[in-house]
């Protein structure tokens, strides 16, 4: 009798989970079945969605109840607190599965080179927003001195971090922000913050809807230059062609032509300025330069030579996410990427790298929204199917499910599960029942796998 396809996923954020869920839709799920076991570094799953939106988002939070209809699935099992390749390499996995899809995401920062980036007070908006989502690996305070900062990048990571820092902590205490977060935004000096990008309201990769948001709160005043709205031919072409840009646009400009409000803390939105230079003295922000620039016709910007220093004591950079090297895998440095062809894995000879796999950020970048990765993970998996049945991927010497179990026990890796997951969701509501708050998120890793029975 054909035993079911086996298949790891390394990575149980929403891309894996897509993955996980084009599997399951599949005819092979039908006959013989699937089996799949999702490997996650950090005790709880869901990636991006639990440490990298923001907590007052609570409307991309709620993509988890689909997720986890996923997840509900018998024929899926998460192990959660184990890490790629520490725990279970490339070649362990080969030992027990028919083929490995890698959705490992994305959650350090793109650098950027300017002078005076190393100073203190300069700031990687994903080490920022780590933080505030209660992530267990980064620090448990933030240094919020600054009373002017500086965001640089006009995505909605900037948004995020700019809105996260002009709110005020009790404004954000109903949301799911851990003990430490609270405390640590209560001391938050900044009145005034500045985002920056370099080309002009057409280009600005905002979301309509979290672009609006930004003026929502009773205490962010938010500020548009009207010179900063300006259109050339590329520019009016984008907005012709793309709602979503013409929307921001529009929203921009109505900002662009009101009365400044009395709102506590000032949210300047710049563009047309092109960071040049983080300033600094006795080894701290001080200030930052940019270079005003000027559309050329296409839509991109061109340098006019003519600089302003703005007074800032803090600078985050919100210029994109960067996916950290798997071990194992062919690696493309300048996009950060696993070279792929169709989900495919793809070594240097061009060949592809038997029963290999990749979807979402790992192989295409930290591009588009959530929903974007399942058009990704499809494509794989049809892939991944189509060389199973063609009798591309290899054998496994110990397809069956217990003999994982048998391997990380015998590594002594301690690991979290679906069921443990259930526990720790059920112990973070409890927390924030006493104060009518949906949940208080658990952060420390040890806390998260006492909680989940590991």
């Amino acid at each position: 009798m054909p035993r079911p396809l086996r298949v790891a996923i390394v990575g149980a954020g929403p891309a894996g989970i897509y993955a996980a869920d084009a599997l399951l839709k599949s005819a092979v799920a039908a006959d013989p079945g699937v089996s799949i076991d999702l490997f996650e570094r950090m005790p709880a799953p869901f990636g991006l969605i639990r440490y990298g939106v923001a907590p007052d988002h609570p409307r991309i939070k709620g993509i988890i109840t689909a997720l986890h209809q996923v997840l509900d699935k018998p024929q899926i099992r998460l192990f959660g607190n184990v890490d790629y390749p520490t725990d279970i390499s490339l070649d362990d996995l080969r030992a027990f599965y028919d083929g490995v899809i890698f959705s490992t995401g994305a959650m350090a920062d793109r650098e950027m080179s300017i002078p005076g980036i190393d100073l203190d007070g300069s700031y990687g908006a994903a080490d920022f927003v780590s933080w505030y989502d209660g992530h267990p690996d980064v620090p448990r305070t933030w240094p919020l001195e600054a009373e002017k900062v500086a965001v640089l990048g006009v995505g909605n990571v900037a948004l995020d971090v700019a809105r996260v820092l002009a709110k005020t902590a009790d404004e954000l205490l109903p949301t799911e922000i851990p003990a430490n977060v609270y405390e640590g935004l209560k001391a938050n000096k900044a009145l005034e913050i500045h985002v920056f990008g370099r080309r002009g309201p057409a280009q600005a990769k905002f979301s309509p809807m979290e672009l609006r948001e930004l003026d929502h709160s009773p205490t962010i005043e938010v500020i548009v230059d009207p010179e900063d709205i300006d259109y050339d031919d590329g520019s009016i072409a984008t907005r012709r062609g793309n709602k979503q840009a013409d929307m921001v646009a529009k929203t921009l400009e109505n900002w662009a032509i009101r009365d400044v409000g009395d709102r506590p803390h000032k949210l300047f939105l710049h563009f047309f300025e092109s960071p040049t230079e983080i300033l600094g003295a006795d080894g701290s922000v001080v200030g930052l330069r940019t270079e005003r620039t000027a559309l050329d016709g296409t839509g991109n910007v061109k340098g006019t030579g003519e600089f302003k220093d703005w007074d800032v004591q803090a600078v985050y950079r919100a210029v994109g996410y960067l996916s950290e090297k798997l071990p194992k895998l062919p690696w493309d440095l300048d996009s950060g990427t696993v070279p792929d062809e169709g989900g495919r894995v793809i070594e240097e000879s061009g060949a592809h790298l038997q029963s290999t796999y990749v979807t979402g950020w790992i192989r295409r970048g930290p591009v588009g929204l959530i929903g974007h990765t399942k058009g990704d993970a499809n494509e794989t998996v049809s892939n991944l199917l189509d060389d199973h049945a063609n009798g591309r991927l290899h054998t496994p010497d110990a397809p069956e499910p217990q003999a994982v179990d048998a391997f990380l026990a015998e590594r002594e890796v301690r690991f979290t599960t679906w069921e443990g997951w259930h526990r720790l969701d059920a112990a973070e509501k409890a927390l924030g029942e006493p104060q009518g708050r949906e949940r208080v998120k658990i952060v420390e890793r040890e806390d998260m796998l006492r909680e989940s029975g590991a």
